[in-house]
C-alpha cells in the first residue's frame, strides 16, 4: 500500500551546527546575476491549481492533459459534491487541507494582491473553484458539513488516473453527534477570508460566502471535538488533526472577526486562552498564523488591546530566526529551513508567508522587536523569507528548481497519478488500479508536466532523490503552494519590473 501521509513528526531539539557567519553569507548574499523570474514563478505557481482540479472542466483549461473526473462524487450522500481539489499526488478530496488551501490562497491575495498584477485573476478563478465545493460542502443538508469525498485507504492502494478512478467515491461528513471543529473552523476562515476577496470583484458572492461561514463558524464552536475522533480510518494517518481543534477555532474566530468586524468573535478568540508556545503552521496547526492575523490590530490598526497576539506572533519569529537565542528551528547546510522530514517545503513555505506578512504590518508603523539581545527589523524577516523562495526557484546546493516546470532543472518523476500515467488523449482505454504500477515503478520521467507544482523537497542534508516512490520528497500539494504564491507576488512587486 502506498500511503500518502503529510504527517507532522515529533519535532527535533537539536540545531544543526551553522555557524552565525555562515548563516549571515546566506541572508545577505548578493545575487551578482539577478535573482529568480518571481513573475514566471507565480503564474506557475497559480496555473499548478488547474492539474489538481476535480469535476468538470471548463472550456479555459490550460493544462489540457487533465479531463473531466468524479462527476459523480456525492451521489453516494444524494448530494452534489463535485468539483474542489485533489490535495496532492492522490485521487481523494479531503475537506481539512483543501480549506486550508483555500485560505491560504485568500490571505495571499488580501495582502498582495495588487502586486500580483494580472496573476490575481487567475488567483481569484483557483480561489473560486474551491469555495464552490466548499459552499456546497457547507449548505446541502443541515446540520451536515461535508468534509471528504474518496476511501482513502482504497484509494491508496491503487495507481490511477482521476478520469479513470474506480474506488469507492465514499462520502464523509460530521455533524452534532460526530463533530469536526477543527475541519469546521478551518472550512469558516477559508469562506470568510474568500469574502473579503470578492469583495469588490463579486459582492454578491462576497455575502454568501460570509453569510455561510458564521453557520459554519456556530457548529464549530457549538458541536466541539476533534474531527479524525469522528472519522477514525477515514483522516488517519493522512491528515489527523494532531494539535486538536482550538487552534482551528481561534484562526476561524480571527478571519470572521477580519471579515466581518463583529466584536462577538473578538470575545470568543480571546476566551480561548490558546497559549501554546510554537514553531511551525501548518494545514494542522493554525496558532501562529492567526497570531500574525490578529497583531495586524496593533500594528496597522494601533490597537494595544491585542498586544498578546503581537507578543506571540514575535516569539513564534524568534523560534525561526537563525541567530536569535531562542531559535527552535533547523537549516539544512543550503540554508532551508528544516522542520519535517516529510513533504518540508511546506513549513517552508507556510513560514515564509509569515514572515513577509508580518514584516508588512511592522512596516507600517516603523515597528521593530528584539530577540534576546538581537534587534530585529522588517528586513530581517523579508530577507529570511526571500532566501527561502530563492533556495526553492533553484539558488541551492543542487541548482535544482523543486517548482515543476521552472528553470532548467526541475523534479522528472514526481509522485502523481495524473501526471506519471499516460494521458487520455495518448492512451484513452482505461487503466486499472493495479495497472498502473507499471508506471509507478518506471525510473522514466513523468509524461506530463504539472507545470508550477512544489514537491516535498530535499531532506537535512540538501539532497533530493527525484524518485516517483519517494513521496515524502516528491509529492506535491496544493497547501504547498498557496501560501507561497502570497511570497511570490510580494517579491514579484519588489523586484520584477
Amino acid at each position: 500500500m502506498i500511503i500518502h501521509s503529510l504527517l507532522p513528526r515529533p519535532m527535533a531539539s537539536n540545531k544543526l551546527p551553522i555557524s552565525f557567519l555562515l548563516l549571515s553569507f546566506f541572508l545577505s548574499r548578493i545575487h551578482v546575476h539577478g535573482h529568480p523570474n518571481y513573475s514566471d514563478a507565480l503564474a506557475k505557481s497559480i496555473l499548478f491549481f488547474q492539474g489538481q482540479r476535480s469535476g468538470s472542466l471548463p472550456k479555459d483549461q490550460k493544462i489540457t492533459w487533465r479531463s473531466n473526473s468524479g462527476l459523480s462524487d456525492g451521489s453516494a450522500a444524494k448530494v452534489d459534491l463535485t468539483g474542489g481539489y485533489y490535495d496532492a499526488g492522490d485521487n481523494v478530496k479531503f475537506g481539512f487541507p483543501m480549506a486550508f488551501t483555500t485560505t491560504m490562497l485568500s490571505w495571499s491575495v488580501i495582502e498582495n494582491g495588487k502586486r500580483m498584477k494580472i496573476e490575481v485573476n487567475n488567483a481569484r478563478a483557483a480561489i473560486r473553484w474551491a469555495t464552490d465545493y466548499l459552499l456546497k460542502a457547507a449548505t446541502q443538508t443541515p446540520g451536515k458539513l461535508y468534509v471528504g469525498v474518496g476511501d482513502p485507504n482504497a484509494d491508496h492502494q491503487c495507481w490511477e488516473r482521476p478520469e479513470d478512478m474506480d474506488t469507492p467515491r465514499t462520502v464523509y461528513s460530521v455533524s452534532a453527534a460526530n463533530p469536526g471543529s477543527d475541519v469546521a473552523a478551518e472550512t469558516a476562515a477559508a469562506l470568510a477570508a474568500s469574502s473579503i476577496v470578492f469583495r469588490s470583484a463579486d459582492p454578491k458572492y462576497s455575502k454568501l460566502l460570509l453569510s455561510v461561514a458564521r453557520k459554519v463558524m456556530d457548529f464549530a464552536v457549538k458541536y466541539q471535538g476533534k474531527y479524525s475522533d469522528s472519522l477514525g480510518g477515514a483522516a488517519c494517518p493522512y491528515y489527523c488533526s494532531y494539535s486538536g481543534y482550538k487552534d482551528e477555532l481561534l484562526w476561524g474566530a480571527s478571519w470572521l472577526f477580519r471579515a466581518s468586524n463583529d466584536i462577538s468573535y473578538l470575545s470568543y478568540l480571546r476566551s480561548l486562552g490558546a497559549n501554546d508556545n510554537i514553531d511551525i503552521f501548518s494545514w494542522d496547526n493554525k496558532l501562529a498564523g492567526a497570531r500574525v492575523l490578529l497583531s495586524r490590530k496593533t500594528l496597522v490598526d494601533r490597537d494595544k488591546s491585542f498586544e498578546p497576539f503581537r507578543l506571540q506572533a514575535e516569539d513564534f519569529m524568534c523560534k525561526i530566526l537563525p541567530n536569535s537565542p531562542s531559535s527552535t528551528t533547523q537549516y539544512t547546510p543550503g540554508g532551508l529551513i528544516f522542520k519535517q522530514s516529510s513533504a518540508n517545503l511546506q513549513y517552508v513555505t507556510s513560514i515564509s508567508f509569515l514572515l513577509n506578512t508580518y514584516a508588512k504590518y511592522m512596516m507600517s508603523s516603523n515597528h521593530t522587536f528584539k530577540c534576546g539581545n538581537i534587534l530585529v527589523k522588517p528586513n530581517n524577516l523579508r530577507t529570511l523569507a526571500k532566501r527561502q523562495v530563492d533556495y526553492i526557484l533553484g539558488e541551492n546546493p543542487l541548482n535544482m528548481s523543486y517548482m515543476v516546470g521552472f528553470g532548467t532543472r526541475f523534479p522528472q518523476r514526481i509522485h502523481h497519478r495524473g501526471s506519471s500515467l499516460p494521458s487520455l488523449a495518448s492512451h484513452p482505454s482505461a487503466i486499472g488500479c493495479q495497472a498502473g504500477f507499471q508506471y509507478y515503478k518506471s525510473s522514466n520521467p513523468n509524461p506530463n508536466i504539472l507545470t508550477g507544482a512544489v514537491v516535498g523537497g530535499p531532506d537535512q542534508n540538501d539532497a533530493f532523490p527525484d524518485d516517483r516512490t519517494d513521496y515524502s520528497h516528491s509529492e506535491p500539494a496544493t497547501y504547498i503552494n498557496a501560501p507561497l504564491i502570497g511570497s511570490l507576488a510580494f517579491l514579484v512587486g519588489s523586484y520584477d519590473s
